[in-house]
């Protein structure tokens, strides 16, 4: 375990933090990158072709298909955010990283999870004037609307954050390993005295940006379905076909937010093994479900991607 590092000159004193989450790393290290090497270039490739289809194609130029981008953007973000440093931990001989810069990874971890909450509000709202009140859907869904909610879905979690990362700035470590393979809410473990400040601005977090939209996209969907089973058939198929992959999304980031709070901010004492394969899976099915959820389940999406893998395969 690693403390506190003293520079040439003295004076400049350097936190380093140990990542004590890896299952015999020695022994299986090359198995581990290019089974992760080979997922994150999956990701990479599997959320830049949705991306693409959806940039060069005009029939998909509409608010649904544009959220749908910036949600596949964020994913990859997410993914750079976490699997560089991973992949460089599974082959070097010390797991480390000093804590300003977990500080940034964790932030950027946090920024970009909660923010798919705010796009996937943003969805249901679009979803609930497409279905339920069509004929205004082109004067609400206009394209400043939509840039509104691209930049607040970014911009909010940014800005609540920032706060947290000053609250956490200005507290002393005492602690210098994290039972896990990057910085998340583990860094909480961290510090010395767990103030009253910091508890209660990570409840306020966790209740605005991860409750309420949940709420909202909940309430929403339901009254989504309501107004959809008592219309025809056309509506109803329109609202399963367009709203079941918003909801699946919904429940894989559901799950892995739930996981991030239960287990690693509040310490539950989970096996050194459980805890390794449970946070493998985070990073591995959050962002590699979206793009296939889209590609199968989006009608117009899937009609573009199978032109394109005929395309491919034709050549």
């Amino acid at each position: 375990m690693l403390g506190y590092s003293l520079f040439m000159d003295g004076e400049l004193n350097v936190t380093f933090i140990t990542f004590d989450g890896y299952v015999e790393l020695q022994k299986y290290r090359y198995f581990y990158f290019v089974i992760m090497f080979t997922i994150f270039l999956l990701i990479i490739c599997s959320n830049s072709t949705i991306v693409c289809l959806i940039v060069i194609h005009k029939n998909l130029h509409e608010p649904m298909y544009i959220f749908i981008a910036a949600l596949l953007i964020n994913s990859l973000l997410y993914s750079i955010t976490i699997y560089p440093k991973l992949l460089i931990d599974f082959l070097s001989e010390t797991q480390i990283t000093t804590f300003p810069k977990c500080l940034f990874q964790g932030s950027m971890y946090y920024v970009l999870s909660t923010s798919e909450f705010l796009l996937l509000s943003a969805m249901a709202y679009d979803r609930h004037v497409s279905i339920c009140k069509p004929l205004q859907y082109p004067t609400i869904m206009r394209g400043e609307t939509v840039k509104v909610f691209l930049v607040s879905a970014w911009l909010i979690p940014a800005c609540e954050l920032a706060v947290s990362v000053v609250l956490y700035a200005n507290i002393k470590v005492c602690h210098f390993s994290i039972k896990g393979l990057f910085c998340n809410t583990s860094l909480y473990t961290l510090l010395c005295v767990r103030t009253v400040a910091l508890s209660m601005y990570g409840v306020f977090l966790l209740l605005n940006i991860v409750l309420i939209p949940v709420l909202f996209i909940i309430l929403t969907y339901t009254r989504i379905f309501i107004i959809s089973f008592r219309s025809g058939k056309r509506v109803r198929t329109k609202a399963a076909q367009t709203c079941l992959p918003h909801l699946l999304v919904l429940i894989n980031l559901s799950c892995f937010i739930s996981y991030d709070v239960i287990v690693v901010r509040l310490g539950s004492d989970l096996p050194k093994l459980a805890r390794f394969i449970m946070t493998l899976q985070i990073i591995v099915y959050h962002p590699l479900l979206n793009p296939f959820i889209y590609g199968l389940k989006m009608k117009e999406i899937s009609k573009h991607l199978k032109r394109l893998l005929f395309q491919v395969k034709s050549h």
